[in-house]
């Protein structure tokens, strides 16, 4: 039998609101195991096959774009026509940031001749993009949970291109999937202040 005082109510999310806990979850699993994994490769700690920190990397961003996309989509069937039309001009956004990107990342390392740059440039320009487009959309949204996690991720990718070797992975992994982590448990509370 369970115990009443043990079962949290299920909260109301507002129906034109984005719930973004399991998209939080899916992607502080990408950067903690991800990142995590390839510190403790690069650093020699434990070894494992070079596959294994990018598969962890990429399962946690399947898992959280699948998860942010579909809240979005469910939260746009009932927001207005002006609410929609910023929300795909917002979308577009990640197209247009992340081909950018990959221009700059491969320019850079093509120009200067160094392939490995690439293995710091994408995991921080990824983090940067994806920070810069979570301040749109908190600013959209009217979120300001989800604005101050894009202003931390942006900030703190960049602060971490300044550590030297595997500790740039252990900045993502601990700052920026602690900070995916912290905003999974505040988003339960932002939906239940909104849900009054």
């Amino acid at each position: 039998m369970i115990n009443p005082a043990f079962v949290r109510p299920a909260v109301a999310v507002p129906s034109d609101e984005v719930d973004n806990r399991a998209a939080y979850l899916g992607f502080a699993f990408a950067y903690v195991f991800g990142h995590g994994a390839a510190l403790l490769s690069k650093a020699d700690i434990v070894i494992m096959p070079s596959w294994l920190p990018i598969t962890l990397l990429a399962t946690g961003i399947l898992a959280g774009v699948t998860f942010a996309m579909t809240a979005s989509l469910r939260a746009q069937r009932a927001a207005s026509e002006v609410r929609r039309r910023a929300e795909k001009l917002v979308g577009i956004a990640w197209v247009t940031g992340f081909a950018a990107l990959a221009l700059a990342v491969t320019g850079l390392s093509a120009v200067f001749d160094m392939p490995e740059l690439q293995t710091v440039l994408w995991p921080a320009g990824s983090a940067i993009v994806v920070g810069l487009i979570y301040i749109a959309e908190g600013a959209i949204r009217s979120n300001a949970l989800h604005y101050n996690l894009g202003t931390s991720l942006a900030l703190v990718a960049a602060a971490a291109l300044f550590v030297p070797g595997a500790g740039f992975f252990g900045v993502l992994a601990v700052v920026g999937g602690g900070a995916y982590l912290l905003a999974a448990f505040l988003e339960r509370s932002r939906l239940a202040f909104l849900a009054r």
